[in-house]
């Protein structure tokens, strides 16, 4: 399946294709489009984090929720996640420090790729790393 959003990824448009490769569709095929696309006019695929679709922002969630919510992912490792990305591309107020820090990687990591593509190729080990330690920290009865 092709999976179509904006263009200069950051935090929320890493997360969701990290989501739908790992608990979605691992054979996704990812397009990047300018970030004034109007969302109606993309034929081919589905759209996700732009303004006004169903995988997008509502109700001060962001993209990545829009899909735990949709696919119904009840990973407890997944939702520790959720609540990082939220946080980190939300801006919320007195956010914890894996989600600051989670946003100045995603801005280092844009910094040093060419493009979208390899920004979540470099930075698809980090969320599975994130997953791997919540996992393990919730099997251990510690999260």
């Amino acid at each position: 399946m092709k999976w179509v959003t904006r263009e200069h990824v950051h935090v929320d448009r890493v997360a969701c294709p990290w989501l739908i490769k790992r608990f979605i569709d691992p054979e996704a095929e990812f397009i990047f489009v300018p970030r004034d696309t109007d969302p109606s006019t993309i034929t081919e695929g589905i759209p996700f984090d732009f303004k006004g679709v169903e995988l997008g922002h509502h109700d001060g969630k962001c993209s990545f929720d829009a899909f735990v919510e949709k696919y119904n992912i009840t990973d407890p490792a997944v939702l520790k996640i959720a609540e990082i990305v939220r946080e980190a591309d939300t801006h919320v107020e007195n956010p914890q420090p894996l989600a600051v820090a989670l946003d100045i990687l995603a801005r280092g990591y844009r910094m040093i790729s060419k493009d979208d593509y390899e920004t979540l190729e470099k930075e698809f080990p980090l969320y599975d790393a994130m997953y791997a330690y919540f996992k393990k920290e919730i099997e251990e009865g510690k999260a």
